[in-house]
């Protein structure tokens, strides 16, 4: 039956979170009901409520949890009631051509970029006063429970701290596959990293546990650069202190450029610098900010022609649902950490309090 519950209402673009009783429908054929345990606020949703990445309002934002499935839909296989689960942004459908290809993961199924706001039928599970809410980017976590198809949830170890693992829904995953899986960074390499919030950080652990050499973080915000060394960065870079453009400050600090760049702020300005301050013949520089709609890029294509290689890169290039329950695996064999990456804890009614360090950078 529904369950009434709370969530976080997002009525209007730029305005506050709003704590609502809102109604979650029940699963159909192949859906699943989730009871949110913990979930992370990733800039993606943040770039949602101001426009750079556009989304059907009214809609409950959120893609970076964990739960337990407190009910399945018919023919459901992959996950039964009680489960823990990680529900995917990425789903993982097995059919289309990214899944069936060894090369990629970006699933056909996605609403990213397409941006409907919708179950895969085209229909919601959240209502709210009366009125149809959006679902947001397969997931919506910013709430008591949620609805998602089976191909956008994956079961993980009984025994995993939801409240840690709900950042390998989003954050960790995507730096650290940045990293290790989309840039394959090789042993005794150099790499640079712009942007050093969750992601970006997850981006210098990947460098690291690839046997990066040299790991240069490069932020506005001084306050990040200790985290950032402790997780691995052997050099931090404030283009504040410069009075020169940032590629040429990196370009003279590694002789002719990084074997690596990572732009993880989701700015073009940084795209292009993260692009320029790679070596000119063999530098690879990976795209993993989320670009802001509506704005286009203008660059030297010789910064190209010499031989750099431009990527992108969405959740880490992990298939997701494969991928996530042997990340969860990885995490509770200690072969990496996650307690650095999670600054404040707080009741869900303080979301928007959790918004406002996001955006003072705390």
């Amino acid at each position: 039956q529904v369950i009434k519950c709370k969530a976080a209402v997002m009525w209007e673009a730029n305005k506050p979170f709003s704590i609502e009783e809102v109604e979650v429908a029940p699963p159909k054929a192949h859906e699943v009901r989730i009871k949110i345990v913990a979930t992370g606020i990733c800039r993606t949703d943040d770039h949602a409520i101001n426009g750079a990445l556009v989304t059907p309002f009214p809609v409950i934002l959120g893609h970076e949890a964990a739960g337990i499935v407190e009910s399945v839909g018919e023919g459901v296989t992959s996950v039964k009631p009680g489960d823990k689960v990680i529900p995917l942004f990425v789903p993982q459908c097995g059919e289309c051509r990214s899944c069936l290809s060894t090369k990629g993961n970006l699933c056909s199924k996605t609403d990213l970029g397409t941006a409907a706001g919708l179950m895969p039928d085209g229909t919601s599970r959240f209502t709210c006063k009366g009125k149809i809410i959006h679902h947001f980017i397969s997931t919506s976590t910013f709430t008591e429970y949620t609805v998602v198809h089976e191909t956008a949830v994956a079961k993980i170890d009984s025994g995993a701290p939801l409240e840690k693992v709900c950042l390998i829904g989003c954050g960790f995953s995507t730096g650290y596959g940045a990293a290790v899986k989309t840039a394959k960074v090789d042993p005794g390499s150099t790499c640079a990293v712009f942007g050093l919030g969750g992601v970006g950080l997850s981006v210098v652990m990947g460098c690291k546990a690839a046997g990066a050499s040299r790991i240069i973080a490069v932020d506005i915000n001084s306050d990040k650069f200790a985290k950032a060394k402790e997780l691995g960065a052997t050099d931090c870079v404030n283009p504040k202190d410069f009075k020169k453009p940032i590629h040429e400050v990196l370009i003279e600090m590694t002789g002719q450029g990084v074997d690596y760049s990572f732009e993880v702020i989701g700015r073009t300005e940084t795209m292009t610098a993260a692009l320029a301050c790679c070596h000119y013949n063999y530098g690879v520089s990976v795209v993993v900010g989320v670009p802001p709609s509506a704005q286009m890029i203008t660059f030297d294509p010789m910064v190209l022609f010499t031989g750099r290689s431009w990527k992108g890169s969405v959740f880490g290039g992990w298939k997701s649902k494969d991928s996530v329950p042997k990340l969860v695996a990885d995490y509770m064999k200690k072969k990496f950490v996650l307690d650095p990456l999670i600054t404040y804890t707080l009741p869900f009614t303080k979301i928007n309090e959790g918004f406002d360090l996001l955006r003072t950078g705390k």
